[in-house]
C-alpha cells in the first residue's frame, strides 16, 4: 500500500512539474513517464534497478533507429520491430514472463497516449480561456449615451 502511495505521489509531483518551463518539461515527462510504467508493471525496487538502465537503451536505440530511417516507413517499422524484438527479450530476463516483457511496450504506448491527450486537453483548456477573454472583452458595457 505504501508503494501506491509513493507512486502516486511521484505522478502527482511529476504531473505539476509539466507545467513548468520547457527545459524543465523534458525532466518532468521524463520523471512522469517513470512513475507511470513502474506503476504500471508493478516493479519492485530491485526490478526497477535492472529495468530502467535497459529500458533507457531501448529508447536510445529506437531513437536512432527513428533518425536514420526517417524517410523510409517500411524501413523504420522493420528497424523499430528489430529492437523491439531484442529487448522484449531483455525485458523477460528481468520481469520474468512473455507478458510482462510485452505490457513494455503497452505500457510505452499508453504512457504516449496519455501525454497525447494531456496535451490536447491543455491546448482546448487554454484556447478556451483565451476565447472566453476575447468574449470578455468585446462585451463591455457601452459607454451611456445621453441626450442632453
Amino acid at each position: 500500500m505504501r508503494i501506491k502511495r509513493t507512486i502516486f505521489l511521484i505522478l502527482v509531483l511529476a504531473f505539476n512539474i509539466l507545467k513548468a518551463q520547457n527545459p524543465i518539461k523534458q525532466a518532468s515527462i521524463q520523471a512522469l513517464k517513470v512513475a507511470f510504467i513502474t506503476k504500471d508493471l508493478y516493479l519492485t525496487t530491485d526490478e526497477a534497478q535492472k529495468f530502467w538502465p535497459i529500458y533507457n537503451g531501448y529508447i536510445e536505440e529506437l531513437k536512432k533507429v527513428k533518425k536514420d530511417s526517417k524517410d523510409d516507413v517500411i524501413l523504420l517499422e522493420e528497424k523499430s520491430l528489430t529492437v523491439k524484438k531484442k529487448y522484449s527479450i531483455e525485458f523477460k530476463k528481468i520481469l520474468l514472463s512473455d507478458d510482462r516483457a510485452n505490457k513494455v511496450f503497452l505500457a510505452d504506448r499508453d504512457f504516449a497516449l496519455f501525454i497525447k491527450k494531456e496535451l490536447h486537453d491543455r491546448q482546448k483548456m487554454r484556447s478556451q480561456r483565451q476565447g472566453f477573454g476575447d468574449i470578455e472583452k468585446n462585451n463591455k458595457p457601452a459607454s451611456r449615451q445621453t441626450d442632453y
